[in-house]
């Protein structure tokens, strides 16, 4: 029998402006899906302070130990009413916000000259397995310059070096909490649509992994 697919789901932790993340609730309950088309999958969640240190360290640690074929990741866009698909990684850093351990970046880009790193075509197939769930759910070309994209520029070089096959970057909006609503009337995005939308990108992530990993070597 051929050793399992293994995917790897991460979130963050609480950070200044945002005591609560939602993406925590998020991976969890997406950890513990059980569908047949997921029994030859192995899912492991790993949750990142808010820090480009832990970043730093975390990552390659989590990769090293659980050897991902793909890596689903997912941030909190707290100005953002909608789930948005990022498509690609910005060598950019803000400079004004610090970081959860009050860290803030001495410099403006991630690494060297490079102008942005791409999460590749397969970012629009999740997007319409998103939209299939009736979420509101749009392609971003624009991470931010906080931790998210951090993490996404670092996910990619992981990629380039021989990590994960696949890897995704997954903006959610802040909650629907008591039944609130936006300032225009329309209710936020709950976590129980999150988690369907979630659920449909990772088994068409998991269905790209295991094409993926049939392919023939070149």
């Amino acid at each position: 029998m051929s050793q399992k697919l293994r995917i790897l789901l991460t979130g963050f932790g609480p950070f200044p402006g945002a005591p609560y993340n939602p993406t925590q609730p998020l991976v969890a309950r997406l950890a513990q899906l059980r569908r047949p088309a997921l029994d030859d999958v192995a899912i492991a969640s790993h949750i990142f302070p808010v820090t480009y240190a832990a970043v730093d360290r975390q990552l390659p640690e989590v990769l090293a130990k659980e050897k991902p074929d793909a890596l689903l990741m997912f941030g909190l866009a707290s100005r953002t009413p909608y789930l948005r698909v990022e498509t690609r990684a910005r060598n950019a850093v803000t400079m004004l916000w610090p970081d959860a351990a009050n860290t803030r970046s001495s410099k403006r880009g991630i690494a060297g000259h490079a102008d942005a790193m791409m999460f590749g075509p397969h970012t629009a197939r999740l997007l319409r397995a998103a939209r299939l769930t009736g979420i509101d759910a749009r392609s971003s070309r624009d991470a931010g310059a906080y931790l998210c994209n951090y993490l996404s520029w670092r996910a990619i070089e992981n990629i380039k070096a021989g990590g994960p096959q696949l890897a995704a970057f997954i903006h959610i909006p802040l909650l629907a909490r008591s039944g609130a609503v936006r300032r225009k009337g329309a209710p936020r995005i709950t976590l129980d649509e999150l988690v369907d939308a979630g659920e449909a990108m990772l088994m068409e992530l998991v269905g790209l992994a295991r094409k993926t990993r049939n392919m023939p070597a070149s």
